[in-house]
């Protein structure tokens, strides 16, 4: 019985220390993957530790102007658009502020001699001039951007227009005349200038803080690559959609022909005109990154003084830009709304982002290029 016994307990005892053996094997295994898996871990952490994470980029907001398609602040793009009329007799030259304006239209105002009115949003000239006084035409193209309208005076018809509140608020200096000053450089009347700060300041006192409007279109910043367009034989399109390097825009007289040489390193048109070179006093040549030659009905006004333009309608329109002249019709529907270019297959033209300048030539004169 004691034999029996013991085998018995031997055999038990021996279960017991293959199942204590099954289970130091099985922890074992278990502590050694544990130490792996703990190296391992220490090991990438350690591997980490020497590799700095890098955060996700923040997404990038940009702001474009609404009136030059321009990058800039949306400070800058909630500003109200200022439109102020610019001498260009030949006393007036050279001009303030005309090469930071967003958009330029030009015309004759009386006599064969031009002006102009020019429109600001995100630049803030110190000094623009020299003022002078307003035409209808000219109130007619700016209406289209909301605008406030500087100026000096102007004729009677236009007077009513922009007091009527209708087409812009009034910035006449005969009113205001602590925004505008005359200096003692020139001589009246090609001596009155004004700027940005004082124009702030009386659109603020009227309560003009930003302007509603429908911007032009814009390209996106490529350059055009694409071939001179063709006909379905393979010929040249004639006179649409053509490389230039040259423009000649006949306005009136020679002391107020206008040319441009295209600068193809930066993409824009050196101005000039009157045979001499277009400039800014404070900024040098001026050189809009888009030019425009929009073909009109000009003719004398009723007082036998004061020159008349057709806005509204249609006509041609010729755009440069790129180098390239596109052949486009102008629309504009009424005083107020905003002139379109739309190109030979119907579409909209795309204007560069930059400086926009138009100019308004009397249908029978002939804009050239080469």
């Amino acid at each position: 019985m004691r034999k029996r016994f013991d085998d018995s307990r031997k055999i038990k005892i021996k279960n017991k220390w293959s199942i204590k053996k099954k289970v130091i094997v099985i922890s074992s295994i278990t502590v050694g993957v544990l130490a792996l898996a703990a190296g391992g871990f220490f090991g990438w952490g350690a591997f980490f530790a020497d590799s700095p994470i890098v955060p996700d980029e923040p997404e990038i907001v940009r702001f474009y102007s609404p009136l030059t398609g321009v990058e800039t602040t949306q400070e800058n793009t909630l500003r109200p658009i200022t439109a102020v009329m610019i001498e260009n007799s030949p006393e007036a030259r050279p001009q303030s502020g005309l090469q930071q304006a967003g958009v330029v239209f030009e015309a004759v105002a009386e006599g064969g001699i031009t002006r102009f009115i020019a429109l600001y949003q995100e630049a803030q000239p110190g000094l623009i001039g020299p003022v002078r006084s307003v035409r209808p035409y000219y109130i007619e193209w700016a209406a289209a951007f909301d605008p406030a309208v500087a100026h000096v005076g102007g004729s009677d018809e236009a007077l009513a227009m922009i007091r009527s509140g209708s087409y812009g608020i009034d910035l006449d200096q005969f009113f205001n005349d602590q925004a505008y000053w005359r200096t003692n450089d020139r001589y009246a009347p090609h001596n009155m200038y004004t700027d940005t700060k004082n124009l702030d300041a009386l659109m603020a006192a009227r309560g003009k803080t930003s302007s509603t409007f429908t911007p032009w279109e814009r390209r996106e910043g490529e350059r055009v690559t694409q071939p001179e367009p063709t006909t379905d034989d393979g010929e040249p399109v004639v006179d649409t959609n053509v490389y230039v390097n040259s423009i000649t825009m006949p306005v009136s007289t020679g002391l107020f022909l206008v040319k441009y040489e295209y600068n193809a390193a930066v993409n824009n048109y050196t101005r000039y005109q009157g045979g001499a070179a277009h400039t800014d006093r404070e900024l040098g040549q001026i050189a809009p990154d888009t030019v425009i030659a929009m073909m009109v009905d000009m003719y004398l006004g009723s007082d036998g003084l004061h020159n008349e333009v057709r806005t509204t309608g249609s006509g041609t329109a010729y755009i440069f830009q790129n180098g390239i002249m596109y052949q486009t019709v102008w629309a504009k529907t009424s005083p107020n709304s905003q002139i379109t270019f739309t190109g030979v297959d119907g579409n909209e033209i795309k204007l560069n982002r930059g400086q926009t300048w138009i100019t308004a030539v009397p249908n029978g004169q002939t804009v050239t290029w080469q």
